[in-house]
């Protein structure tokens, strides 16, 4: 599977609609980048498509009402999360509110542990 790599305009663009917020942390995944409150991604970018957790009340609001995409691989896209519609990506303000939407949502879970280190056997 050849992942898609995002432009560093689609990597400025996501950067710059993620909510400002010291418990928020973007970080490299698989040459695109994840957004994540206490552990736990509440957004990501695959190639040029962001894609977000929502809560299942504002995940039928933006389907009903947008033409959204999976978001991930097209062979096995994330369960979960929704591609925001390729039309918004000229639109900041659209995007940062469902981006923050997805933070809001996802920052009522509990935080995620940390990995244990592998040991060597």
């Amino acid at each position: 599977m050849q992942m898609p790599r995002p432009s560093q305009a689609d990597k400025d663009r996501f950067r710059s609609a993620i909510p400002e917020s010291p418990d928020v942390e973007i970080k490299p995944m698989f040459g695109n980048l994840g957004a994540f409150v206490n552990g736990n991604m509440f957004a990501g970018l695959f190639g040029p498509t962001i894609g977000v957790k929502l809560s299942e009340a504002d995940r039928q609001e933006l389907e009903a009402n947008q033409q959204t995409q999976p978001f991930g691989p097209e062979e096995t896209p994330m369960a979960g999360y929704v591609g925001l519609p390729e039309s918004w990506q000229d639109d900041a303000e659209q995007t940062a509110e469902w981006l923050a939407r997805a933070l809001e949502n996802v920052a009522t879970w509990p935080p995620k542990a940390p990995k244990e280190p592998k040991t060597a056997p």
